[in-house]
């Protein structure tokens, strides 16, 4: 078996590109790396790896869970509620194309936590 290190890219179908990478940056909090091939890259914390959006008819929803240091404050700067996990807790939003956008921190488990 190959040892898992972390995630790569993780590819998000959408309907409109255009509108997705506004909506990624504007409610996810995330920049466009790179637009090309009918994908947009969207940087998470300065990795290699990233979102990678892609237009599609139709779409197939998709469900993404990045670690911030306080669901707390992310769910109440988006308005939406947190709810429990084994490492903390998590904070949800849906894109206009019904992909699940989450928002986890360890708070329960601070040494698994990335620095």
């Amino acid at each position: 078996m190959p040892e898992v290190r972390g995630i790569d890219n993780v590819f998000i179908e959408v309907g409109d590109l255009d509108e997705a990478v506004a909506w990624y940056e504007r409610i996810v909090g995330l920049t466009l790396k790179v637009r090309a091939q009918g994908m947009a890259v969207l940087d998470v914390g300065g990795d290699v790896a990233g979102i990678v959006l892609r237009s599609a008819d139709p779409v197939s929803p998709t469900k993404v869970w990045i670690e911030v240091a306080d669901a707390k404050d992310a769910a109440s700067e988006l308005g939406v509620p947190t709810f429990p996990i084994p490492t903390g807790l998590t904070a949800e939003v849906v894109d206009p194309w019904g992909n699940r956008i989450g928002f986890t921190d360890y708070t329960a488990r601070p040494d698994l936590a990335r620095p």
